[in-house]
């Protein structure tokens, strides 16, 4: 009778070879190691290529596992060329999708980061602006640019408002105060909106990256922003208006209008429960709807 061959795992037990498990079965089983004490804070991990053979899968699998693991703050030194370590504070990090919300400048770069380990990225934002998404982008382009990481395609979908609407924030409380308010957000739209777009296709020429970066218009505020990564992750947060004083061209002016950097992000994942997963797919559904019926294109100029 024929026998199933064995390995040894990098703990030291033997496993028979099992159907190759996916990127994120491999983060659910590291994450059980960590949270039952089997790997100790400050531990470094065994190298990507034996965490492939145990598990196997590709190492790029592993990558992705380990990013989702270092956005969560169970990981530190995630590289390409050494081995990552458990982090020393497991007491305060975010431990998968029990994490509690962050606001948009701690949570978003290291998903961002996790969802370019794909070989394939694919990102959709929905936003009044594009500043948080261009500001999380920072550490994936610096891996890239390094080396550490190097996915073959990244599809960027951006929905922004449009200049024709009249914005329901930022606004001045006075109705009949002019539009200085309105063109300061349309400048900072297109400018962040032309930065993102250069940043990802100057890979194009510097790594023959396949590089598609899109931006669509809609005919209203959007009261949430939306982040849908590479279909699996949907990050979600309310741009809660507030009343307050800022100073416009030299004057003082009442306005209502938000903080978008510090809205609170919500984050949920596919196959994490069942509630997770229909709110990324009905996410999708709606952004994809958006984008294909009521908006219209967009020219990031004046």
């Amino acid at each position: 009778m024929a026998v199933e061959p064995e390995s040894t795992a990098v703990n030291g037990r033997k496993r028979a070879q099992r159907p190759q498990r996916s990127h994120r079965e491999v983060a659910d089983e590291l994450r059980h190691r960590i949270r039952s004490g089997e790997l100790q804070p400050g531990q470094r991990m065994p190298t990507q290529a034996k965490l492939a053979d145990e598990f196997g899968v590709e190492r790029g699998a592993v990558r992705q596992a380990l990013r989702i693991l270092q956005s969560e703050r169970l990981l530190t030194n995630v590289s390409k060329g050494s081995p990552a370590t458990v982090a020393s504070n497991l007491g305060e990090t975010l431990i998968g999708p029990e994490a509690p919300p962050q606001p948009t400048t701690v949570a978003l770069a290291p998903r961002i980061s996790a969802a370019f380990a794909a070989r394939h990225v694919r990102i959709d934002a929905l936003c009044l602006t594009s500043v948080s998404l261009t500001l999380a982008m920072g550490e994936p382009l610096r891996e890239i640019h390094a080396g550490r990481i190097e996915p073959a395609r990244v599809d960027v979908r951006v929905l922004l408002p449009s200049r024709d609407i009249d914005l329901a924030f930022p606004t001045s409380v006075d109705p009949s105060a002019d539009r200085r308010l309105q063109r300061r957000w349309l400048a900072q739209r297109n400018a962040q909106g032309q930065v993102l777009r250069h940043n990802l296709l100057t890979l194009r020429a510097t790594h023959g990256i396949d590089v598609h970066v899109s931006f669509r218009a809609l005919p209203f505020t959007p009261p949430v922003k939306l982040y849908l990564l590479n279909g699996s992750e949907a990050l979600f947060a309310y741009y809660t208006v507030q009343r307050r004083e800022q100073e416009v061209d030299s004057e003082s002016l009442e306005t209502y209008d938000t903080e978008g950097t510090q809205s609170m992000l919500f984050a949920f994942e596919q196959g994490a429960a069942l509630r997770d997963t229909t709110f990324v797919e009905q996410s999708q559904r709606w952004f994809d709807a958006l984008w294909e019926t009521i908006s219209t294109e967009l020219l990031l100029t004046d």
